[in-house]
């Protein structure tokens, strides 16, 4: 097969809801209690919730598949920045989020995650916007060597809510063409 991806569609909210339970808690660092991690894709990446980001103007998701396997997705967010730490570096006029960037864990290393950062950041620049950003984890190093990789750059930190734990993450910022 080949890998490609496409824009995420409605009919797509349990298999996005299934890639988010099977790959958010490998963004979280070690230690993060599984309760935490189930509550936060219960509240955040449940079906209900993909409904509704899929339905959203502000909100691009995209899937990246293997033939007609879910391999992993991204999720861009443009609009008002609400947390006051990014806010303080990132130009919300200018720039759009990458909110989401998950890949099956049992494709790591296959080049599915290069195809869908390309297909993310074409569509990201597609927006009109000049800058992507992103938060990630100051303890994923898997996670911060791609983006760096990529071209993101540390600009700043912030927290992140996981549960009842804070999290510390970096915030990092590239240039779109």
């Amino acid at each position: 097969m080949s890998i490609t991806t496409r824009r995420a569609e409605l009919a797509d909210t349990e298999l996005l809801h299934d890639l988010a339970e099977r790959t958010f808690g490998l963004a979280c660092p070690p230690g993060t209690l599984q309760s935490d991690i189930d509550d936060f894709v219960a509240t955040h990446l449940s079906e209900a919730s993909f409904r509704g980001y899929l339905a959203d103007p502000q909100r691009i998701i995209l899937l990246v598949v293997d033939g007609d396997l879910p391999l992993g997705y991204s999720m861009l967010v443009s609009g008002p920045i609400k947390d006051p730490d990014v806010a303080a570096v990132v130009d919300e006029k200018v720039s759009i989020e990458l909110s989401k960037f998950y890949l099956a864990p049992d494709r790591h290393g296959s080049g599915a995650a290069a195809t869908l950062m390309d297909a993310t950041l074409a569509s990201a620049a597609a927006t009109g916007a000049a800058f992507c950003w992103l938060g990630v984890n100051q303890q994923n190093v898997r996670a911060a060597k791609f983006y760096a990789k990529h071209g993101f750059e540390v600009i700043g930190v912030k927290r992140f809510l996981v549960g009842s734990e804070w999290h510390d993450d970096h915030i990092r910022r590239r240039p779109l063409p």
